[in-house]
């Protein structure tokens, strides 16, 4: 089985060599965690009662980070990653539980969907080598070379 090296000099097992992404079942397990966070997220937001018509409206906007690409991989990929990790939803979350904010509340929950829904699908957190490159994976077409 390959190491990796970490940089404080431990060594770690590693299925994904130097890619940096995950595989095997730790690879599908991290799918299913973003599945269990999509439907459970929704399921709660429907039982909180929530408007449907702000869900619908409000889903995809996380993806407005792809613009980041813009700038570059480096830029796009800490916006796209800012926008797609876990940090700054469930800040939201304790503060809307802490402050009973039902709005923010709202959209902490519609965050989150996404993210499990993002991660379902595999699309993971960006490396700076481009938008294909995951810590779940590659995606998108491979690179025709001629």
């Amino acid at each position: 089985m390959p190491s990796l090296i970490m940089g404080n000099g431990m060594t770690e097992n590693a299925g994904a060599g130097a890619t940096g992404a995950v595989t095997g079942g730790v690879k599908t397990m991290l799918r299913l965690e973003g599945l269990a966070l999509f439907i459970g997220m929704t399921l709660l937001y429907g039982i909180w009662d929530g408007s449907w018509w702000i869900y619908a409206v409000l889903f995809f906007v996380p993806d407005i980070s792809f613009a980041g690409y813009l700038g570059g991989p480096k830029f796009g990929a800490l916006l796209y990653n800012a926008a797609h990790s876990y940090f700054l939803p469930m800040a939201l979350m304790t503060y809307a539980f802490a402050d009973a904010a039902p709005l923010i509340l709202s959209v902490a929950m519609i965050w989150l969907a996404h993210i499990g829904f993002d991660r379902a699908l595999g699309y993971g957190l960006k490396y700076e080598a481009g938008f294909g490159f995951t810590h779940l994976g590659r995606i998108g077409r491979p690179q025709m070379r001629g």
